[in-house]
């Protein structure tokens, strides 16, 4: 297990801290604990110990958190330019809309000021988090502000934590809780006052389970409303909960990638559980909802590779894990361009093309519906446009 005294004799006296790639973890050097004062363990997070009783340097979730938001110094300017390189990679891989998970680092400011550039080439639909809704009541803001470019959408939450940082909420008792079932309850009522739906986060199997009891208690409040609730990953489920998502009217928004790139830890953090897990057939079949993202930048920013991983089950030359999960190309597109359209509230504008739509299109180099599957992974983006506006690979096409 990572220890500070290995990170300290790479990096000395600077102070460090290295993100895991599901960004629930941190790795700190002995130079940046001493910058937390003492100040590690809060609700919802974990300080890993030695046999000391001392930190190892390991934090995570909350803890994690709070560390960033408390001692990570990064400037806007850095955070621009990384999103200006961000969105030609988006542009060439045929993003033309995102749901942005990130309000609480302030990202709905970067949004915006690129926006007044002219140098937006996606639709941002932006969460804002959870703990904001004392404000947002103060002032009675509630979704919508924005424009076709940029627009308050929908409010965040966790339930627990992730299957590689062993924090996701299991029935077997294991895992961190973040936001309590009960606390669900209260911030879906909350939300509903300001008509905004909730987007939480649930890895683990308990953690759906409370996430779907908070959204069934509260049902006679929000469903009214036609509030689009949805979990975020819905990794593990226990086979009585499939069905509920459809019942209850809660999308379940995935990432079709982190089946096959998450197999490795799946049958190690989950042994014997693992037919439960990314369960994208089953819920199709239960009729849920399902949408597909990328979940980056934990996955590639590629809504492709996220297609091809959702039909092959796979990304690499191994066999399929769990083939029996598998989605049709059909089904993948449709989880993919039309399905985050729904829930962002722009189903009659955007997703289809169809007089009238936005011109929101990608240029394929073949028609994937004629490939064999293998194919799928040879396929490539030529162009994108955006509101009829090329923001990649302009004709003529060779």
């Amino acid at each position: 297990e990572p220890t500070r005294q290995a990170l300290d004799a790479v990096t000395g006296d600077v102070p460090a801290a290295l993100a895991a790639r599901d960004s629930h973890s941190l790795w700190l050097n002995s130079a940046a604990l001493a910058r937390a004062d003492g100040d590690l363990l809060v609700p919802g997070g974990v300080v890993e110990l030695d046999e000391r009783g001392e930190p190892t340097g390991v934090l995570r979730e909350e803890s994690a958190w709070h560390f960033r938001d408390r001692a990570v110094e990064i400037a806007d300017e850095e955070y621009v330019k990384a999103m200006r390189a961000g969105l030609r990679l988006a542009a060439a891989r045929g993003v033309t809309a995102i749901h942005d998970k990130d309000g609480w680092l302030g990202g709905h400011r970067f949004f915006q000021r690129l926006r007044r550039e002219g140098a937006l080439t996606l639709r941002v639909w932006q969460s804002l988090p959870y703990d904001l809704l004392p404000q947002l009541a103060v002032v009675g803001l509630g979704p919508g502000l924005g424009d076709d470019l940029f627009r308050i959408g929908y409010l965040k939450a966790f339930m627990d934590g992730t299957l590689g940082s062993q924090t996701a909420r299991l029935l077997d008792g294991s895992g961190v809780v973040i936001v309590s079932g009960d606390e669900l309850e209260e911030i879906v009522r909350r939300a509903a006052e300001l008509r905004f739906p909730v987007a939480v986060h649930a890895i683990g199997d308990l953690a759906n389970r409370e996430a779907l009891d908070a959204f069934e208690r509260t049902r006679d409040v929000w469903a009214p409303l036609g509030l689009r609730h949805r979990i975020e990953h819905a990794q593990l489920l226990a086979a009585d909960d499939i069905g509920r998502f459809a019942a209850l009217g809660v999308a379940a928004s995935v990432q079709f990638s982190h089946a096959p790139s998450d197999r490795d830890l799946a049958e190690r953090f989950w042994a014997g559980e693992t037919h439960r897990a990314y369960a994208w057939r089953s819920l199709l079949d239960a009729g849920a909802v399902v949408a597909n993202g990328s979940d980056a930048p934990i996955e590639e920013l590629d809504p492709w590779a996220g297609v091809v991983a959702g039909v092959l089950r796979t990304l690499d030359e191994r066999p399929a894990w769990h083939p029996e999960q598998a989605v049709t190309l059909d089904e993948a597109l449709q989880a993919t361009c039309v399905t985050p359209a729904w829930l962002s509230g722009d189903e009659r504008r955007r997703g289809k093309l169809l007089p009238g739509y936005l011109a929101d299109l990608v240029v394929l180099d073949r028609d994937p519906f004629e490939c064999e599957p293998e194919e799928l992974r040879e396929v490539q983006v030529v162009a994108t446009m955006l509101g009829g506006r090329w923001v990649h690979g302009p004709p003529p096409w060779s």
